[in-house]
């Protein structure tokens, strides 16, 4: 292929790369101008410094970790082919192998600020788990990260030496795959029990017909064991789709109309299709990814060469720390979306407010971080940001 041939395909790709962010990007929230806030009057003195300490401390373990990381597989990337000069495995085999040492040697790295970041949210009463439970006793979480790992090391492996340099075209779509049905099954993973509320459940009937969203199980999964965080999801796909809250967000600590708020959110991913809008934005970045993986490992010989594969760990992570930001802005655009439907459909952007107010002391949320912060930590907008979006609401609905 020419020069002018690659360049105009290029194009043509980068136009269809465009245009299918676009139409994922679309919105139902209006055009509206968020009112600024002082933090000051909705949060005190006392939360905003706790908010602000703990969060300091969790963001200089995040950096460590992750300088920590890039230096284990910077090193690992040079010298980590030695680990298996004598493998009788096969290329496919020893790729393998070479995969899960690396996995091994960041988890190993990492370990000793996981444990300083468990030991802070043990001290805010945040979590209660326990320190050999939580970074060893759970081998399944682990064991099915090897899996997968092993798993993608095969597929891009065995493409990449049937067909060469090209393997990255047929790999992105493979990979797109495993993520949907990983969103399918994902529900089915988890432990969870019938919502014992019956108010709430008839409150989340109510507003899915709203929504036009079909009857959807809301249940429950207990956490308390572990932390005393309050979370809430909508997962699934198809038959699979259900919304799951943590039983630390039903202990009693909200209201009923926050808790008929929280679900109202859940349902609006429903509604607005945000799983599926999430894998598809998964499918536009896996066509670079994989396309950047392939061109970084060339001279190593390629992804169908074992000798790639340390390298190819460090660019997977590099990558990812530079998709970071822009992945983050993606998910606070389909929370505020999310938000935006719980406003519609419970008219009480009182609600909302409480709710937020709320967690700065229940999750010690930083209310309004910094611009560094915000792009490399926050996937929700900030709890300032989500309650200038209930006021605007309220005022748009002002006579």
């Amino acid at each position: 292929m020419t020069r002018a041939r690659a360049a105009a395909v290029l194009a043509v790709l980068a136009a269809a790369w465009a245009v299918a962010a676009w139409l994922l990007w679309r919105t139902s929230v209006p055009s509206l101008r968020l009112p600024h806030l002082d933090e000051r009057r909705y949060f005190t003195a006392a939360q905003l410094r706790a908010a602000d300490d703990f969060s300091r401390f969790g963001e200089l373990t995040w950096l460590g970790a992750t300088v920590v990381q890039l230096a284990v597989l910077a090193v690992y990337a040079r010298r980590g082919i030695a680990f298996a000069r004598e493998s009788a495995a096969g290329p496919i085999g020893t790729g393998m192998l070479l995969g899960m040492i690396g996995f091994a040697l960041v988890w190993l790295a990492q370990l000793p600020f996981s444990v300083a970041d468990l030991w802070w949210q043990r001290r805010h009463g945040l979590s209660h788990a326990g320190y050999v439970g939580s970074l060893f006793g759970n081998w399944f979480a682990l064991g099915a990260e090897f899996v997968f790992l092993s798993l993608a090391l095969a597929i891009v492996m065995g493409l990449a030496r049937r067909i060469g340099r090209l393997w990255w075209l047929p790999a992105a779509p493979v990979f797109v795959g495993l993520a949907t049905l990983f969103a399918f099954v994902t529900p089915w993973l988890v432990s969870t029990h019938p919502l014992g509320d019956p108010q709430l459940r008839a409150a989340a009937a109510r507003l899915e017909s709203r929504e036009g969203v079909s009857r959807v199980p809301v249940v429950v999964e207990d956490v308390h064991d572990v932390t005393s965080l309050p979370n809430a999801e909508a997962t699934g796909i198809g038959p699979s789709r259900r919304i799951v809250l943590w039983d630390t967000l039903v202990d009693g600590r909200f209201s009923e109309r926050e808790l008929r708020f929280v679900v109202a959110h859940e349902i609006g991913h429903l509604a607005r299709n945000h799983i599926w809008k999430s894998i598809g934005w998964y499918t536009l970045f896996a066509f670079p990814g994989a396309f950047l993986i392939a061109a970084a490992t060339r001279r190593r010989g390629g992804m169908g060469e074992p000798a790639a594969v340390p390298l190819s760990l460090l660019v997977l992570v590099v990558l990812g720390l530079l998709a970071l930001p822009l992945e983050n802005a993606i998910s606070r655009h389909l929370e505020q979306e999310a938000d935006w439907r719980a406003l519609v459909t419970t008219h009480d952007p009182a609600a909302d407010v409480s709710l937020m107010r709320r967690f700065v002391a229940t999750t010690l949320d930083e209310p309004n971080p910094s611009l560094v912060d915000y792009l490399v930590f926050e996937n929700h907008p900030t709890l300032l940001q989500r309650i200038a979006l209930a006021k605007a609401y309220a005022a748009a609905q002002s006579p």
